[in-house]
This record gives C-alpha cells, sequence and structure tokens, in this order.
C-alpha cells in the first residue's frame, strides 16, 4: 500500500513513537497529578515535560500555558467558544476546516457573535490586507488557518499578527496541518492561541491534541476533577488544570514528546523532502489534462488537483482498488474553501506527503493516474 492520504492522519509512525506509548502503558499507567505517591508523581513528570517541549519549540510564555486536548477540534472548540464575547465580531478566513466554522456558527445561531470571512485576492496566500477591511469597531477576534488542509495555500501569520496587534484583537492560529514542518513563534507573530494536531505533523497517535496560550484566560467549557481544589464546586482558576477537566492521556502525551524529539531531529529533512516531492507531483502534474489548484511555489506536502469531469471520489476509488494508493477526494470538511476554488461539484483529489514517502510512490501515483486518463479517454465520449 502507499498512503498519500497523512494530512488527515499520518499512517507511519517512528519506531520511538511506537515505543514510547508501550512504555507508557508498561511502566506510567497511574494517573498523572491525581495523587501524592511516587507512581503518579513519575507520570507527571513526563506530562510536564512534553509541555515544556511544545512551549519551547513555539515561543508560548509557559508550560502552564499548554492545555492538552482530545484533538485539534476539541482545542479549537475551547479557544472560540472560551474567548466569545456577547455582541461580538470575529473574522476567518476561506482556508478555514469546520472545526473552527461550526463553533462560529453555532455561537451565530445562538445569538451570541457575528463573523465575516475574508477570502484571498492573490494566489496561494492570505494576506493581512484581506482581513483589515472586515474589521468593525465590535471585532475582537482574527482566526487564521495557517495552512490549508485542502490545497496546502499559506497565511502571512506574522504580518496577520502585527494587524491583530495593531487593532488589539486577539489572534488565534490553527496550526493542525502546519505544525512540525512549518515554524511559528507565538511571541513573536502575536499569536494569542495555537492549536495543534499531534497525529498529522508530530506523527503521534491519534485523539491527542493542545491549545497555546499567550496573554489571554478563556472561559473553561468542560468542567469536572482536575486533581486540584477538589473541596471547591468551581473549577480552577490557574492553567492547565482550567481547562483539562478529566483524566488526561499519559500514553498519547509520551507518544506525542517522542513525536516532537523525532521532528526536532529531523526537522530539515522532513522539510526538503516535503519541498522535493511536492514540487515534483506538481510539476509532473502540469505535464496532465489535470487541473491543479496548489501554486507550483507551495511545497509543503499538500497537492490538490482534480480531473475535469470526473469526480473525485471516483479517482480516488479507482486509485484504492486498482492500485493500492490512499489519497483524499470529497470535500475535507472545508466548505468555504471549496466555495473560493469552485469546487463544489467535484470536490478534489488531496495528496498529503509525509517524511516516511519517497519518489517511487509519487511515480507510482503518476503512472496510476496517467492510466486512469488512458481508460476514460477511451471509455468517455
Amino acid at each position: 500500500m502507499i498512503y498519500l492520504d497523512n494530512s488527515a492522519s499520518t499512517y507511519v509512525k517512528p519506531k520511538q513513537v511506537i515505543k514510547a506509548v508501550t512504555d507508557s502503558l508498561t511502566y506510567f499507567t497511574a494517573n498523572p497529578g491525581r495523587s501524592g505517591h511516587k507512581a503518579s508523581i513519575k507520570a507527571a513528570m513526563e506530562v510536564e515535560n512534553t509541555r515544556i517541549k511544545l512551549a519551547k519549540m513555539f515561543d508560548c510564555p509557559a508550560s502552564e500555558n499548554v492545555i492538552f486536548s482530545a484533538n485539534c477540534t476539541d482545542a479549537l472548540n475551547l479557544a472560540i467558544r472560551g474567548s466569545a464575547r456577547e455582541g461580538g465580531h470575529v473574522i476567518t478566513t476561506e482556508n478555514e476546516h469546520n472545526s473552527v466554522l461550526r463553533p462560529l456558527e453555532s455561537l451565530k445561531q445562538e445569538g451570541k457573535i457575528d463573523y465575516s470571512i475574508a477570502y484571498q485576492s492573490q494566489k496561494g496566500m492570505l494576506k493581512a490586507e484581506d482581513i483589515q477591511p472586515l474589521i468593525r469597531d465590535n471585532t475582537y477576534m482574527v482566526v487564521c488557518n495557517h495552512m490549508s488542509n485542502v490545497n496546502g495555500d499559506i497565511a502571512d501569520i506574522e504580518e496577520i499578527g502585527e494587524l491583530c496587534k495593531k487593532h488589539n484583537l486577539l489572534f488565534l492560529v490553527d496550526g493542525a496541518q502546519s505544525l512540525g514542518h512549518l515554524p511559528l513563534q507565538m511571541q513573536k507573530m502575536n499569536v494569542n492561541m495555537l492549536t495543534f494536531a499531534g497525529h498529522k505533523g508530530f506523527y503521534a497517535p491519534q485523539s491527542i491534541g493542545g491549545l497555546l496560550l499567550n496573554g489571554v484566560e478563556l472561559s473553561p467549557i468542560r468542567f469536572g476533577g482536575t486533581g486540584t481544589n477538589s473541596l471547591e464546586l468551581i473549577q480552577p482558576p490557574d492553567p492547565p488544570e482550567r481547562y483539562e477537566s478529566g483524566t488526561i492521556s499519559t500514553p498519547l502525551i509520551m507518544g506525542l514528546s517522542a513525536g516532537i524529539d523525532f521532528v526536532k531531529e529531523h526537522y530539515e529533512e522532513i522539510k526538503n523532502r516535503l519541498d522535493d516531492l511536492t514540487t515534483y507531483l506538481n510539476y509532473e502534474l502540469s505535464k496532465l489534462p489535470v487541473i491543479t489548484y496548489t501554486h507550483p511555489n507551495n511545497a509543503h506536502g499538500v497537492l490538490a488537483f482534480n480531473i475535469p469531469k470526473v469526480h473525485s471520489n471516483e479517482l480516488t476509488n479507482y486509485l484504492d482498488e486498482k492500485w493500492d494508493i490512499c489519497v483524499r477526494g470529497g470535500y475535507q470538511c472545508a466548505p468555504i474553501k471549496h466555495k473560493a476554488l469552485g469546487t463544489l461539484d467535484q470536490g478534489v483529489v488531496r495528496v498529503s506527503i509525509s517524511y516516511f514517502n519517497n519518489f517511487s510512490h509519487i511515480q507510482r501515483l503518476l503512472t496510476a493516474i496517467k492510466t486512469f486518463l488512458r481508460k476514460t479517454a477511451v471509455s468517455r465520449p
């Protein structure tokens, strides 16, 4: 099998990630931070070490500002609903996933906020100039996807962060697709909230994500036991406990920790491989009768294309059934992006690459696409 759906979830995991999860289930199964005995403290220290790694990597002010969640969607819900201001206005972008759009829409339907969509004025990148005209007197936040999960379009985070700082707006960045192979510094770039998905760019297990906070306090959206302030019926006031009700997953966090180490060790190799393979695929597709939606200069591992008059799912099913190649068709949970691309009828075929892919995988994909094109040219009038 050739797996090229790594934007949904990385398939191949580094050996050290698998070992870390196994070690956790063998040696770190006490509830972290819930008891005073050494087994609980031992597990809690592993969790804290992972917070420290993430804080250092993304210039987060303090490790306690690293909040673990069930996934990136959970983190985005906390950031969006926990920061909501009655009667306020939010600006988001064409690149957003439903994990941003649906929480915003639910707040709008509840009559609590309004929101506007910023569209790109140039192909391949969202700029501050696309957001500026949408700012209102009651705007309090910009929510921006760092990298589109549909076609890899990038947002100029530093420039948008400067705009937010100038207008005293909160800045929430969804880093689900970018973190692990694109740099981001929260304090330098004026990012107040940053979310991540461990199972993508960090090659960690599924169901571990998080939210990093910089100069912002949120209202919790889940309540329960935290191991602190146990005699009080109100949620603790300080992070991370304020936002982490219930037992957190030591095995997944330790897997994430090992994934962070793997990415740090191989960062340049990962970046270069994604660049090489994406550029090669884009160039070879340009020779074929297909429509490509990823800018040639965008080489971050995500590429979207279509064959005219062929629904994306027809090709992805063919690749799966006949060639044992896994790519993603349809709409990738990003309806506004498909509206902007003009692909609401077809969706797109998305190829997403990881460190564990190579040129032979891309060559095999291209051979399969060419074979499909020949077959459909014969069978379709």
